[in-house]
């Protein structure tokens, strides 16, 4: 095979994005959102992976977290990986990884990037749904579970766990 019908194959092979965040919590176990600007709704500190330029997942949840919220945490587990398929778009991997608990220094100290971000909020496990509807609320959800139960990272398609039942 030459280079250009290398570059013919690559080129037409399916896309996929790739997302990732950190789940952050307080003493209380409440999950730390962003409220972004340019859309409705929550989020995790978290983003875009920039796979083109060689950035890992993992190098793009914390790269995002200092970018977004200003704190430079060395991330824990990969909590979940999560298929989300959509319209108009290509699916996307999302990756959450265990943030840790943010001490009260370290929430007094969270700076948000104004260009992308309008606040943040601290909120308890029965409220996720509320802020993160569908797909996300449901890997937060997740993502929780596995803390909670000490087990490895879960597998997830559309926000839902999939392979053996848990």
């Amino acid at each position: 095979m030459t280079i250009q019908d290398y570059a013919t194959y690559i080129a037409g092979l399916p896309r996929v994005l790739a997302g990732a965040a950190a789940l952050f919590r307080d003493a209380e176990g409440r999950v730390l959102l962003v409220e972004p600007n340019y859309r409705e709704g929550w989020a995790l500190p978290g983003g875009t992976v920039e796979s083109d330029q060689g950035e890992t997942p993992r190098q793009g949840a914390r790269r995002e977290t200092v970018e977004e919220i200003g704190l430079d945490v060395e991330l824990g587990a990969l909590l979940a990986v999560d298929w989300v398929p959509g319209p108009g778009r290509p699916p996307l991997v999302a990756y959450v990884y265990d943030g840790g608990v943010l001490g009260e220094e370290q929430l007094k100290s969270i700076r948000l990037q104004e260009e992308e971000l309008l606040s943040w909020r601290l909120v308890a496990r029965e409220d996720i749904p509320e802020h993160l509807p569908n797909a996300l609320g449901r890997r937060v959800l997740a993502a929780l579970d596995v803390l909670a139960a000490g087990t490895g990272t879960v597998e997830l398609e559309d926000g839902r766990r999939v392979g053996r039942a848990g």
